[in-house]
């Protein structure tokens, strides 16, 4: 590859991204290939999720990877769901050894699985599974700022063909979200107000402000009522510089969930302006 890639923060939602149609799953449908056909097939992806917390990260280098079905109470399809990939080893190494070198241990480890969070993103996107994965797992407790800086430590991966990835949610109140499926037209207000408030922040490089969501973003509480699949955004941001963050989709399920994704790094807008034309 001739120039880095953005790196990315790709809302998932429920895990029924994967097999049920709407605005967010065609968006990552059109996401793979997208990215081959303007920068060329990634090297592989780093993805961190919510769905793997651990009190330090780990990277796994195990050179396979299955879907783990890490959820309960869904349709019997969703558990057929298979999505085996390969591992990249070598490149959790190198992560390791970056994060090191930026003082957050984060040993590789031989272990392997890819939790709901990361396969259902990928199996939209690259269905072929033609895209080794490496997973990176999330310290939830972690500030904003410490979550950018472990994607500040990988942001030389992706002038080496490596997609560093956030998988998440915009918002994610799950009892609200489950309470009114099927029930609600329409965005409701207070989640349009805090898409709009991260939309402007991140055009705007306000890091400072985006740090402190918790605080300055309207409703922010009622977004997340925990902000594990907030987190995410973060390192997505900080692997792609000091640069601004590009809104590459939005869209909003049942009124509540909104399944916004954002391109950081030099070549967001390129990637942006290739999704608009595709």
């Amino acid at each position: 590859m001739n120039t880095p890639l953005p790196t990315l923060y790709l809302s998932h939602g429920s895990p029924m991204i994967a097999i049920e149609d709407s605005p967010a799953a065609r968006f990552l449908d059109r996401l793979g290939p997208v990215i081959e056909r303007t920068f060329g097939r990634p090297r592989a992806a780093l993805v961190v999720s919510p769905h793997s917390s651990t009190r330090q990260p780990f990277v796994l280098a195990g050179a396979r990877h299955e879907a783990i079905h890490d959820f309960g109470g869904f349709p019997a399809a969703l558990y057929e769901q298979r999505y085996d990939v390969a591992g990249d080893p070598a490149l959790a190494r190198q992560a390791s050894r970056l994060l090191t070198e930026a003082s957050i241990a984060a040993p590789a480890v031989e272990a392997d699985g890819l939790d709901h969070g990361i396969w259902t993103v990928m199996k939209r996107a690259w269905p072929g599974a033609e895209v080794p994965v490496v997973p990176l797992t999330l310290v939830p407790t972690a500030s904003p700022a410490q979550q950018w800086a472990v994607g500040a430590a990988l942001a030389p991966l992706a002038a080496e063909g490596v997609l560093v990835i956030g998988s998440g949610a915009m918002t994610h109140n799950l009892h609200r979200f489950f309470g009114l499926r099927g029930q609600t037209e329409g965005t409701a207000p207070d989640v349009a107000a805090f898409q709009g408030w991260v939309r402007d922040r991140a055009a705007a490089r306000d890091w400072p402000a985006l740090f402190d969501y918790r605080r300055q973003a309207p409703s922010a509480a009622q977004q997340h009522p925990t902000d594990e699949h907030w987190l995410p955004f973060y390192v997505a941001a900080g692997a792609g510089g000091d640069t601004a963050g590009v809104r590459i989709h939005d869209s909003v399920d049942a009124g509540v969930l909104a399944m916004d994704g954002y391109a950081f790094g030099p070549q967001a807008e390129r990637l942006n302006q290739a999704l608009q034309a595709a």
